[in-house]
């Protein structure tokens, strides 16, 4: 859950920042789908960069962490897989929902306002 946040607040905020640029892109005719993927894609680059080093560093810890676990051991690949899989689908939801406020852009009132 408080990766889940953090996601949905640095890419919210995020967004918030390029607005202007995304106003731009919309009224130089890029489409809701093209400003969907553009945000995504900046957010599951760096989920996918902070889960690989999740993984390399849990890997790399193992042995220190195997014996304050019982019944399973640290390199076991169902639990890390299932890890990294729940990991990813709540940061693709994370990363979802400021991607389609983004998507809806309105470019008229964006370049009005400044």
């Amino acid at each position: 859950m408080l990766s889940a946040i953090g996601i949905y607040g640095t890419l919210a905020y995020t967004v918030i920042q390029r607005t202007r640029e995304l106003g731009i892109r919309v009224s130089l005719g890029s489409t809701s789908l093209g400003i969907l993927k553009l945000v995504l894609r900046s957010g599951l680059q760096v989920v996918g960069i902070g889960l690989l080093a999740g993984v390399l560093v849990a890997l790399g810890v193992a042995g220190l962490l195997q014996s304050v676990l019982y019944g399973v051991s640290a390199r076991d690949p169902i639990a890390i897989g299932t890890g990294i899989a729940f990991l990813a689908v709540v940061a693709f939801i994370a990363c979802l929902l400021p991607a389609l406020r983004a998507a809806r852009v309105d470019p008229t009132a964006i370049l009005r306002s400044e």
